[in-house]
């Protein structure tokens, strides 16, 4: 009972700030104008980004299972392929737990323990988080004037701030910080013998050394060119997913697939706000860059910002979906075959 209204109180939190992201993305825009360009849109180019996005899932499934290799699991494409899309749609209840899911999903079916497979996502996410700084920081030096004014005013300064906004910029608390966290670590080691004849410290100590495991599956990859290959094909998947949209207003056709690259940075960065599927955060940043770069109108602009997100929300809905539909079907499938 206690666990369902931490979550419920969760996801209330979550989606408040959502509407007040929207709150925020649709104060200034025009709905009759936003409404026209809507109606006028060529949706046909969203079933291509549809597409775009489809490639991507499948190169993220194949590189998952190169991650999972170096622990001693080989779990088929299918099932990775389905934990992973089943843990996309959890993601539009709860920020996050989107990753837990499928750690879980994937561990029951392949009989391979959770907390490693947890590392191996954090080890996943952490490629794609340097990924785009990678993208960004090319972007930053390479672009236009505005791009870069754009990219300091709206991420660059703000992530610089609220980095120093946890202790300011003074170097003391940080130094008591750190100081804190190291002696707190030397205990724990030196005492861990001690410390696991307690049952929940016990129990994070296998956790703990699960993730480890996980984790160290980035040194012992087998096939690192693979592994590269699939990065690079995710992401320029996500590029050409958010280029082919601008194809479907008059006002953006003309925007270039480098503007796409710009967009994907901004866009990425949204995604990883903690509401649920970047609800709210997408639709403002991508909105607001777009206006601010292109000169396109807020309306177009925002026009831009729903085609693609909502195509892509709904293409999660539906294959996460069917995921899960999948995962239960042959779950039930097998238990009837072992009864008969």
């Amino acid at each position: 009972m206690r666990k369902s209204l931490i979550q419920a109180a969760k996801f209330t939190v979550f989606l408040a700030i959502g509407i007040l992201l929207l709150w925020l993305a649709f104060r200034t825009v025009d709905f009759r104008g936003l409404a026209e360009g809507l109606k006028g849109a060529d949706y046909s180019w969203l079933l291509l980004s549809s597409l775009f996005g489809i490639f991507a899932y499948l190169s993220r499934a194949r590189r998952w299972i190169i991650l999972i290799n170096p622990l001693g699991y080989n779990p088929s494409f299918a099932n990775t392929l389905y934990a992973l899309m089943t843990g996309y749609l959890a993601n539009l209840a709860l920020p996050r737990v989107g990753e837990i899911t499928r750690c879980m999903t994937l561990g029951k079916k392949e009989k391979i323990p959770a907390d490693q497979l947890v590392g191996t996502v954090v080890v996943e996410r952490t490629i794609d988080f340097i990924s785009l700084l990678v993208i960004m920081t090319v972007l930053f030096f390479t672009s236009g004037s505005s791009i870069r004014e754009y990219l300091n005013e709206s991420v660059i300064y703000p992530l610089r701030e609220k980095v120093f906004s946890v202790f300011g910029s003074a170097l003391i608390p940080w130094l008591v910080f750190l100081s804190l966290t190291g002696v707190s670590l030397f205990f724990v080691i030196r005492y861990r013998t001690q410390l696991r004849k307690i049952r929940l410290m016990s129990k994070i100590f296998d956790l703990a050394k699960g993730v480890i495991n996980g984790l160290k599956t980035i040194t012992n990859l087998k096939r690192n060119r693979e592994f590269i290959f699939h990065t690079i094909f995710i992401w320029f998947n996500y590029a050409l997913m958010t280029w082919v949209v601008v194809f479907c207003l008059d006002s953006t056709s003309h925007l270039s697939f480098v503007n796409s690259i710009f967009i994907l940075v901004i866009g990425g960065l949204a995604m990883s706000a903690p509401v649920q599927g970047g609800v709210g955060a997408f639709h403002y940043f991508v909105s607001r860059g777009i206006a601010f770069v292109e000169g396109v109108n807020i309306e177009d602009a925002m026009a831009y910002a729903i085609l693609t997100h909502e195509s892509q929300l709904v293409l999660v809905l539906i294959l996460g979906a069917l995921s899960f539909y999948m995962l239960y079907r042959k779950k039930k499938t097998k238990n009837k075959d072992l009864s008969g």
